[in-house]
Formats: structure tokens, C-alpha cells, sequence
């Protein structure tokens, strides 16, 4: 669990079986970790991982297990383990000594294995010649330069630690947008398939689609009489990793990966990103953490008013309860309620006077407001805007007929021109761009001026085909160059007016970094003037959880852009629709939009997978007020060809 420190699961209210096979196998995992931690026997310490294997694979049903006396001839139950498994299945109760070890044991030793390659052997040895017992005191400890003097440690291995340590802070902090949404899709597909379930939806900062989420809120519609039986199956559904406490109208959970019907995965990832969010050690992370959920069992009546509140945000709720306040009436998680009705009653006992609501829309229609998409729900203009009848008309996936930041294997992508070309094809676009790393970045085998060059003509080759076939498609060639010193750019000018574009990148962190706001404000203006800059790539330079962005005024960067269009010459600013990235930040979109500076919204895909990550780009424009006339991947290829040159 890199998520926190481990707890034995808490029984189901009805059983048994009291524990799940997943709860059982997880207990069984923490027991040989802390056995190992406590110096046990090595044989004890494995079979309990043994246990934890086969049991994570069985397929039987567990109870059925117990009750029949069969657990103990599956390989490697002994009696005492089939005792103890027997006892905690049949009757709920996890034995004694397991329970001893998860409280005797340190809360720092335990938290300390969610540091990424630090096990318990080395946790142990640190124990007991340091003192170590906690993340604190392991820093200390690294910092003093104690560590390294170990046998079998060294410097390298006191670095990785202090690594660790600061990666597992920002892992803990909040999970991206991908991430929050894949374990959150996950969870409401399975509470919705539940008998009893009459809606089941995502709320809190996923729906809003903020570029990272705390934690989960569903909201689940449900009959009093079915909430018993749908609380307990929600509390059998796999991945469940701790139940943190389980009423009548309130769930609060652990989930873990195993929630997800295939292997976990994050996929591919270029490499400047991957260093910057810590490389291996956090796929390790991802690999095996968790995310809290808190479910909200509430009656069909009652669910758009705890859906919208649970939405938020609190700054967009608080604008909505004056709103309500003003007219008369409390607006809650239980209902839209005229004070003069409720008096002094609260929570469900006035949501009996309650307006009717059969959605979020007829709150917002009593509230004399056209709803609000949950993305603009963040206290921004968006109540004026519902007011008056000014909402945009929000972007959406299907507006999208192409991108211009995309790799392929002349650089660091792990696809081919004809491959990317053929995928995007496939998803429906028109075009697409391609723009692979000039030689400056050589981490990312940057391409040479004979080999961009010879992509062109490739290019150009397979446009007239396409052309005189009647093939509604078109590649565009372009070049992510490095911004060097002085704003310049990284091929020279007689090879760049050879492309349809350039996207203009800060890759160089340490040195931007290292710089005052003012000095990185005009270095982007001066490559900004440069005749062949066309679109800004990533402007702050951000990796969501791995590092901050570079100091930049983006308000004055955006508003010198603006000058350039205003004058007929086009300066596109990106939103790079990683999921890692997102950066335009969707609070900057609407700065852009009301200064005319078009946007193009790009997966800076390296792979044909990352083609999909456009997605999220899409829910960063919406967050950002961006319609489909905001943006450049809205033209036709034709359109877009003019507007290059």
C-alpha cells in the first residue's frame, strides 16, 4: 500500500464470509512484511507470502472454503495458518498476534515502506543501527550522511532514499486527473451494476475535472429498503483495500488497484517527463497505490441536491446557497427548502419541504439560472454568465480534427510516421502534425536538419497520394525546437522556413529555473519575434506532481501574443493535453480567449496510445471556457494550411 500505513480491513457488517479474498490476501501481505520487519523467521515470513499469492489468484469462494474444511488442503495452509485464516473468514475476528504486530510495530517503520525501493530488510537494519522510525528520522539520518557508512548502503542509496521520501510526499498529496478518473470510472461501473443501485455518479474535483484530485465522491441513488444490501455489496466489490468506517448513508474506503479489471498500467511515458516524476520508483507507486472514496447512499429524491453539493466547489456552493438565501429558500446536500416551511428543522427532516429537483438542472431553473457544467464550477463567472444567458458553448471531444505536437521514432516516439499517421486516421481526424525534438534535447535523440528534412519530403510524398485518392487527410511538418539563449531556436532559419510550423519548447529546466521572472518573461518574447515561431509548447514547462514550472509572467506573454495576431501574424499558445502536463492551466485559457490568442490543444503524443490523451486536453479547455472556435484543432485541414502560412 503506497498510499499509508497498513491496517488489517474491517469485517463486513454481515457475513460470513466476513472478508473478501482480496482483503484476506492483502492482510496476509502485510503480516509477512511486518513479520520481516520484526526480524521473524525467513520460512514463516515467506509462507505467509506464499499464502498471499495463492489466495490473491483463488477462485473459489472462500466461505464455502471454511465452511467446508477445505482451506486447509490448499498448498501451503498449515493448521495454524488455516486456524487463524478459518477464524478471521468465519468469524470476523483477525487473530491476536496479527493484530499485535500492526500496533506494536512503529506507525513510522510502516510508513516508511511506501518509500519506493526501500524494503523492510533495509528498514530493519536502519532500526537498529541509526535509530531510525520514521520518514523524519530517516531524513535526518540521510541528511547527516549516516546511512551511506552501512554496509551494503552507500552514497547512491542514501540519495535514492531522500529521493524516495520527497516523490512519496507529492504521490500522497493528490493523484492526476488520469489517474483520479481511471480508479473513479472504475468504481462507479461497478457500484452501478450493483442490484438496488438506481444511479450511481462521480462528484467532488473528478467531476469537475480538476488537473489533480484528493479523493472520490459517488453519489448513489438507492430505496431505503435496498440500502442495507447495496452497502453490503459495495463492501465486497474487489479492490477494496480498508473500509474506513460504513453507515447507514456513508462509506469511506480504501481502494487499490486490483479495483481495475486488467493489469494496472500507466503506459508510455517520454522520457523528460518520466525523470521529472521520478522514473521507475513511480511506477512503482502507481503500481501499488490506493485512493480514498467516500460513497453517499441517498433516495432518488435527494440525489441532484448531494450531487451537486458534493460536486462543488465550495466557492461555486457558497455563491449558490447566497443565491438561495436571497430568495428565500436553504439550499443543502438534502434539498432547495423555503426558510419560512423549514423553520428550525434540519438535515432530512426539512428535506420534506423541499422543492422537486429530477436533476441538477431544475435546482439551477429555480435559482432563475441556466445549469452549470460541473467544469466551470469554481466560482469564476459562471453564475453572472448562467444568469444572463452568456455560458459558452463548451468544446467537446467530436470538435477535435486534429493536433500538431506529436513524435515519432525520427526522435523519441515509440511510432512511426505511417503508424501515428494511420491511428489518427482511425480516431476520425483530418490531420495531424508531426513535430519531433530538435538535436539540442539529446535526451530525446533529437533530430538533425538531413533527417527532419527527409521527414518533410516523406511527408509531402504521401499528401499528394492521399490528395489524388481522395482521401480526406493531410500531415503537417513541423519541429518542437528548444528555446536557446536569446530566445533563439534550435535549427537554423533556412531550415525552418522549410516547415509548415514550429512549436517553440523550454526544455533547458535547470538554467530557466535558475532565472528571475523577468528575465524568462523576456526570453520567451524575444523567441516569440522570431518569424518561425508558431505555437508556444508547454509554456510554463509544469510536470503535474514532479516539478513546479519555470517563473513566468504568462499574463504579459499571452497579452504580447495577442499583439502578433492582432496585426494578422498567428502566435498560438499550447495546451498540452498530457495528463502530466495540462499546462496552458486551464485558469489561463480564458486570458487567452478574451485576447484573441488562439489555442491548440496537443497530446504531445509519443505513441499511438498517446494520441488519447487529447481527451484530457478537451476537459481542460472546457475548465478553461474554450469553445471549438477557441481553438485550432476545430479547422479543417485546408483552413489550417492557410492560416500556417
Amino acid at each position: 500500500m503506497a498510499g499509508g500505513a497498513f491496517v488489517l480491513p474491517k469485517a463486513r457488517p454481515k457475513g460470513p464470509p466476513y472478508f473478501s479474498r482480496n482483503q484476506v490476501a492483502q492482510a496476509l501481505h502485510q503480516v509477512a512484511v511486518l513479520l520481516e520487519l520484526n526480524g521473524a523467521n525467513v520460512f514463516r515470513v515467506r509462507s505467509y507470502q506464499n499464502a498471499s499469492r495463492m489466495l490473491g489468484g483463488l477462485t473459489q469462494d472462500l466461505g464455502e472454503l471454511v465452511a467446508s474444511g477445505e482451506l486447509f488442503e490448499l498448498k501451503g495452509i498449515g493448521k495454524g495458518l488455516g486456524s487463524a485464516l478459518s477464524q478471521a473468514i468465519g468469524e470476523g475476528r483477525w487473530p491476536d498476534d496479527w493484530i499485535a504486530l500492526h500496533t506494536d510495530t512503529p506507525e513510522g517503520m510502516i510508513e516508511m515502506l511506501g518509500i519506493p525501493g526501500l524494503g523492510p530488510k533495509r528498514i530493519k537494519i536502519m532500526n537498529q543501527e541509526l535509530g531510525v522510525d520514521s520518514i523524519t528520522t530517516l531524513r535526518e539520518a540521510a541528511e547527516d550522511d549516516s546511512i551511506a557508512g552501512l554496509k551494503g548502503f552507500g552514497a547512491k542509496s542514501q540519495q535514492r532514499m531522500l529521493d524516495g521520501i520527497e516523490l512519496l510526499a507529492r504521490f500522497r498529496s493528490r493523484r492526476r486527473l488520469d489517474i483520479g478518473l481511471k480508479y473513479g470510472e472504475a468504481f462507479e461501473q461497478r457500484i452501478s451494476k450493483i442490484p438496488g443501485v438506481q444511479k450511481a455518479q462521480l462528484a467532488g474535483s473528478a467531476r469537475r475535472r480538476k488537473d489533480t484530485i484528493g479523493d472520490l465522491d459517488l453519489v448513489v441513488a438507492v430505496d431505503d429498503s435496498d440500502k442495507e444490501s447495496v452497502s453490503n455489496a459495495i463492501l465486497q466489490l474487489p479492490g477494496i483495500a480498508d473500509i474506513k468506517g460504513a453507515g447507514d448513508s456513508k462509506i469511506s474506503l480504501i481502494l487499490d488497484t486490483s479495483i481495475f479489471d486488467e493489469n494496472f498500467s500507466i503506459g508510455h511515458i517520454d522520457t523528460n517527463v518520466l525523470d521529472a516524476i521520478g522514473g521507475d520508483d513511480y511506477e512503482q507507486l502507481e503500481a501499488g497505490g490506493t485512493i480514498d472514496a467516500q460513497v453517499r447512499l441517498v433516495s432518488l429524491e435527494v440525489f441532484p441536491f448531494t450531487l451537486a453539493y458534493f460536486t462543488g466547489s465550495k466557492e461555486h456552493n457558497i455563491a449558490m446557497r447566497q443565491r438561495a438565501i436571497d430568495r428565500g429558500l436553504r439550499l443543502s446536500e438534502f434539498g432547495l427548502i423555503p426558510e419560512k416551511d423549514a423553520g428550525d428543522l434540519k438535515g432530512m427532516a426539512a428535506a420534506k419541504y423541499s422543492l422537486s429537483a429530477i436533476d441538477e438542472n431544475e435546482i439551477y431553473q429555480h435559482l432563475d439560472l441556466d445549469w452549470v457544467t460541473p467544469e466551470l464550477r469554481e466560482d469564476t463567472g459562471e453564475i453572472l454568465a448562467a444568469q444572463s444567458e452568456e455560458l459558452p458553448n463548451l468544446i467537446v471531444q467530436s470538435d477535435i480534427r486534429g493536433s500538431l505536437h506529436n513524435h515519432t521514432t525520427l526522435s523519441d516516439g515509440e511510432a512511426s510516421l505511417e503508424q501515428m499517421a494511420d491511428a489518427a486516421r482511425k480516431i476520425g481526424w483530418n490531420w495531424l502534425g508531426l513535430a519531433d525534438h530538435s538535436p539540442s534535447l539529446k535526451i530525446a535523440n533529437g533530430a538533425n536538419a538531413e533527417d527532419l528534412l527527409a521527414q518533410g519530403e516523406l511527408i509531402k510524398r504521401y499528401n499528394s497520394e492521399w490528395a489524388s485518392e481522395g482521401v480526406d487527410f493531410r500531415l503537417f511538418h513541423g519541429v518542437e525546437s528548444d528555446i536557446l539563449e536569446g530566445g533563439k531556436l534550435d535549427h537554423p532559419d533556412d531550415i525552418l522556413s522549410q516547415l509548415d510550423y514550429t512549436v517553440a519548447s523550454v526544455h533547458a529546466m535547470n538554467k530557466w529555473k535558475g532565472r528571475d521572472e523577468q528575465t524568462n518573461t523576456e526570453e520567451l518574447m524575444r523567441c516569440i519575434d522570431h518569424p518561425s515561431t508558431t505555437i508556444l509548447g508547454h509554456p510554463t514547462g509544469r510536470i503535474l506532481q514532479g516539478r513546479d514550472g519555470y517563473e513566468v509572467d504568462m499574463f504579459a506573454i499571452i497579452e504580447y501574443m495577442a499583439e502578433y495576431n492582432k496585426n494578422g501574424e498567428m502566435k498560438a499558445v499550447e495546451l498540452n493535453a498530457s495528463p502530466y502536463r495540462l499546462d496552458l492551466d486551464w485558469r489561463l485559457c480564458k486570458f487567452a480567449k478574451t485576447n484573441n490568442v488562439p489555442i491548440i490543444i496537443n497530446p504531445d503524443a509519443h505513441s499511438i496510445r498517446g494520441l488519447a490523451d487529447i481527451a484530457y486536453g478537451v476537459m481542460a479547455a472546457r475548465k478553461g471556457w474554450l469553445e471549438s472556435g477557441d481553438v485550432l484543432n476545430s479547422l479543417s485541414g485546408d483552413d489550417l494550411a492557410t492560416l500556417l502560412k
